[in-house]
C-alpha cells in the first residue's frame, strides 16, 4: 500500500476457508489484486477489497468519472467480475459501485461493527440468486421511404394516413398487452420467488436490446425453484403480440442488499 492508496470494497462474504484460492490472480478496479479483510470479532465473514489511487477517487474527480460512460463501464465490469467470482464460491452481499474507505483498518472496523447485520443478511440470501425480468414493447416498423400507393380507392395521402392510424393502433395495443404481461409475470413469479425489487425501466444508452423497456424487475429466487420460475415467467407473454420478455441471471443479489448497510457512492467513507 502507498500513501496515495485507499480501500475499495466489493462485497461481504462468508468464508469457509477457500476464498483466498478463489481470488488468486483476480484483479479488480484500477487493476489491483483483490484480497480479503477479516476481523477477529466477526469470525467467518470477510470483506473483499483492493487498493485504488486516492487521487482518482477524490470526491471532485469521482464526480467527473461518474459522468464518463467509458470509465463507468470499465469500473462496473471490474466490480462485477469480483462479486461474481465470490458468488460462484459462496454467499455474498454485494456492495454498491464505488464503496470506498480510507484504509483496511476502517474496513475491519465496519466488519466488526456490522457483524450481526451482515451475518443475518447473508443467511437470508443463502442458496438464492437474483434474476432480472424485463418486458419490452416491440415498436412497429418504421415507415419506408417510398411514397404510399393508392389502396382500396384511397389517394396516396389518405392511404398514408390510414396506414399511420393502423400503426398507432398496433402500438397502443402492444403497450396495453405489456401491462397485462407484467401483471401475469408478477403472478407467475410469486410462488417461486422470495423477493422482488422494481427498477426504473432502462432508456437511452442504458437500454439493451430492441424495443421499449416498460418493466425492469429483479426477483430473488431459491435455487430449488429456478427451473419453475424461468418456465412460468417466460410463458407470461404467450399470445400477446408485440411484447417480449427477457430473463437474465443468475446474478449475485445486488438488488437485495439492505439499505442500512455501509454503502459508498461519492468520495471516501470514513
Amino acid at each position: 500500500m502507498t500513501a496515495d492508496a485507499i480501500s475499495y470494497a466489493y462485497a461481504v462474504a462468508r468464508d469457509d476457508g477457500g476464498l483466498e484460492r478463489t481470488l488468486a490472480g483476480l484483479f479488480g478496479v484500477s487493476g489491483a489484486p483483490v484480497r480479503l479483510v477479516r476481523s477477529e470479532h466477526c469470525d467467518g465473514l470477510v470483506i473483499a477489497v483492493s487498493f485504488v489511487p486516492a487521487s482518482e477517487f477524490e470526491e471532485n474527480v469521482l464526480r467527473l468519472h461518474l459522468e464518463d460512460l467509458d470509465w463507468l463501464e470499465s469500473t462496473a465490469r471490474a466490480h462485477h467480475r469480483v462479486v461474481e467470482a465470490l458468488a460462484a464460491r459462496t454467499t455474498v452481499l454485494p456492495l454498491r459501485l464505488v464503496t470506498l474507505y480510507h484504509d483496511d483498518e476502517r474496513v475491519r472496523s465496519v466488519l466488526a461493527d456490522r457483524c450481526d447485520a451482515f451475518g443475518s443478511r447473508l443467511e437470508a440470501l443463502a442458496s438464492r440468486a437474483e434474476w432480472g425480468v424485463k418486458v419490452f414493447v416491440d415498436e412497429p416498423m418504421a415507415e419506408g421511404r417510398e411514397e404510399p400507393s393508392a389502396d382500396e380507392g384511397l389517394g396516396p395521402g389518405r392511404a398514408y394516413l390510414s396506414r399511420r392510424r393502423v400503426q398507432r393502433s398496433a402500438r397502443d395495443d402492444a403497450y396495453r398487452h405489456a401491462g397485462h404481461v407484467t401483471e401475469r409475470i408478477e403472478s407467475a413469479a410469486r410462488p417461486y420467488s422470495v423477493g422482488r425489487v422494481r427498477h426504473r425501466p432502462q432508456q437511452g444508452v442504458l437500454a439493451s436490446g430492441a424495443g421499449q423497456n416498460v418493466a425492469n424487475d429483479a426477483y430473488l429466487v431459491p435455487s430449488s425453484c429456478t427451473d419453475e420460475f424461468r418456465a412460468h415467467v417466460a410463458s407470461a407473454a404467450d399470445g400477446f403480440e408485440g411484447v417480449r420478455v427477457e430473463i437474465t441471471g443468475p446474478w449475485a443479489p445486488y438488488s437485495f442488499a439492505t439499505p442500512d448497510l455501509p454503502q459508498g457512492g461519492e468520495g471516501v467513507a470514513r
